[in-house]
């Protein structure tokens, strides 16, 4: 039986206490926040008044969105924890009230400043020094000028921001609370409990043959119950994308939610043909070695992650893991491994696993406290490496949020996954280094190969749905569940050959993943994977300079566009040819392993 959140220890949960010490202090933040709405709208119509006051307004909006996305990660975080809770649940349709009615309210600060003069801002920013750490966000804005509408139409779209979001709080909170899923039987006759978390960090990738495709036929029968609703789910937030790209005058709804990315669309098009047309073949090999190692007669969906060396799983405790990842990491110099200490140690990282928890893994860092990270924990390496890719993430914005304030603290989504993946990159080259164990070295490639399964295939075949999906709804045709899992079959076929058997089930994997619901932000783990690998390799070419550069780049920040970034660090990403060296290395990699495990 699985433990209620009241009932696992205390050490393996998160101390929200590091944001409110109680839920009636952070009720109390609540109403104090909505007050402070007043302190931005105090400046509504004089924005163009003189320099000085437009830096006030901008300070003012700067520190009430602070203290909405601390109270925000508050309600979210103790709802990632356990999504059945009823007040955690109260809490975040709480919090998206206010969020939705605080930017209603200040909505007028774009829109504002887009109806001043041409040159206004310009002038504004010689004039007065403090607006200078505005000056990014200021130059994005007037960037999107062309594509915002009226005062009072940018203030209706701000206040339905809470139904705008309600797909993603559905999906979230379907999965967290109301599926459930059947036990089991191993080829013993013995029971085991099902869950996303459980099938995702423990069965998907279990050695015994039976216990995983019987934990997959249980996770298939409770997905197929909730089709219908995720597919309306998915169906509104592509059509509210729809919508908002031709309200706004986009030629497409990719070039609208690509915004945001501060990317061209090639880039993104490029990552979705370059990646999937040169790495289908390394991969469909890497599938027949699979079955072949195996003995399988075929090798199903469920089986593309099993161990290819089942007698040799590596467990790993927790303290194990944090020991081993900081030794690795040890090359990014001690400012940034004190900061991972803390992260380990100090109960910013929930690792338990109990009813209601989400699934996955993620990083949350409110500015102005410390980053949270969410993973449950099962002993595996797996797991460590997981971690690993979180800690970059809390490294990232921990570095960030100590050199820039609020509004520049967030680069573009693009940027986002390249600092967590560099860490596996540097947790993988440290277990090879260290290991004479042959069998080590090919179980830590199988490692690598599966952090770009993860990224290069799982999320960018994901990116190519979304890219399929918003291509049909432009088109007008109806986004249903059997639309969207004959979709996914069809991309998973393509893509796999007949290396790997894609049936109606394997179509089903559209309804796991909440990415659909952020933007286009799936192909981003991809363009992090392409930079990561870049960065390893140029680490292993010129030594310490390589991350003492890149330590500056995570410092910087927003405060520059995320190719402008990954340039600093030495990485070209205008050019495709990064792209084709990632995807080389894909190849490279599973030669090592065909050759370790012989004809």
């Amino acid at each position: 039986m699985r433990s209620t959140r009241a009932e696992v220890p205390l050490e393996q949960t998160w101390n929200l206490d590091d944001l409110f010490l109680s839920h009636a202090s952070w009720a109390g933040e609540l109403e104090s926040i909505e007050q402070a709405v007043g302190s931005v709208t105090r400046y509504q119509g004089r924005l163009g008044d003189e320099a000085p006051t437009l830096a006030a307004c901008l300070d003012a909006r700067e520190a009430l969105h602070g203290r909405l996305m601390r109270a925000g990660a508050y309600a979210s975080l103790r709802n990632a924890a356990d999504g059945t809770h009823p007040e955690n649940q109260a809490a975040t349709s709480r919090v998206a009230a206010l969020d939705a009615k605080v930017q209603s309210g200040i909505s007028f600060v774009d829109t504002e400043i887009l109806r001043l003069p041409d040159g206004t801002i310009a002038r504004f920013l010689a004039q007065e020094p403090l607006l200078g750490p505005h000056a990014t966000n200021l130059h994005d804005l007037l960037e999107i000028k062309p594509h915002m509408l009226g005062a009072e139409a940018e203030k209706v779209l701000a206040s339905l921001e809470e139904i705008l979001d309600a797909p993603y709080m559905v999906y979230n909170r379907a999965k967290a609370s109301d599926m459930q899923f059947a036990p089991f039987a191993d080829s013993a006759g013995t029971q085991h409990a099902n869950s996303f978390n459980l099938y995702e960090g423990v069965y998907e990738s279990h050695p015994d043959p039976i216990v995983r495709r019987h934990a997959w036929r249980s996770f298939c029968d409770g997905l197929k119950p909730y089709r219908n609703t995720y597919a309306a789910t998915f169906a509104t937030e592509v059509s509210k994308n729809v919508v908002l790209a031709r309200l706004r005058g986009y030629s497409s709804p990719e070039h609208f939610l690509l915004r945001p990315h501060k990317i061209p669309l090639d880039l993104y098009t490029n990552i979705l043909q370059i990646i999937q047309a040169g790495l289908a073949p390394h991969m469909q090999r890497y599938a027949r070695l699979r079955r072949r190692v195996l003995g399988l007669e075929k090798l199903l969906y469920c089986d593309i992650k099993a161990p290819i060396d089942p007698e040799y799983a590596p467990h790993i405790s927790y303290a194990e893991a944090s020991d081993l990842i900081l030794e690795s990491l040890a090359p990014m110099g001690e400012e940034y491994c004190a900061l991972m200490r803390q992260t380990l140690t100090q109960r910013w990282v929930d690792r338990a696993d109990n009813i209601g928890k989400s699934s996955g893994a993620f990083c949350a860092s409110p500015y102005g406290v410390h980053p949270f990270i969410l993973i449950t924990w099962s002993d595996s390496m797996r797991n460590a490496f997981t971690l690993a890719h979180e800690l970059g993430h809390a490294g990232h914005f921990g570095l960030a949020m100590r050199s820039q304030r609020l509004v520049n603290l967030r680069p573009a989504m693009t940027f986002v996954e390249a600092p967590s993946i560099m860490n596996e990159m540097l947790l993988a080259r440290h277990i090879l280094a260290r290991s004479t164990d042959p069998r080590m070295r090919r179980w830590v490639i199988m490692q690598t190969l599966g952090t770009y399964h993860h990224n290069f295939v799982t999320h960018l075949l994901e990116a190519q749905l979304q890219h399929q999906v918003y291509g049909q709804a432009e088109a007008g045709q109806s986004i249903t569940a059997s639309a969207l899992t004959q979709a996914k079959q069809e991309i998973l076929a393509k893509f796999w050959g007949d290396a790997v058997e894609i049936d109606e089930d394997a179509g089903m994997t559209w309804m796991r993943q909440p990415h659909y619901y952020l933007g286009l932000y799936p192909y981003t783990y991809s363009v992090g994977l392409v930079a990561s690998t870049a960065l390893a390799g140029l680490f292993a070419q010129e030594g310490p300079p390589v991350l003492e550069r890149w330590l500056q780049v995570l410092k910087a920040g927003g405060t520059m566009k995320p190719l402008e970034l990954l340039k600093a660090a030495g990485i070209d990403l205008s050019s495709p040819e990064p792209i084709r060296k990632a995807v080389a290395h894909v190849g490279a990699l599973v030669d090592e392993l065909e050759q370790s495990f012989g004809p």
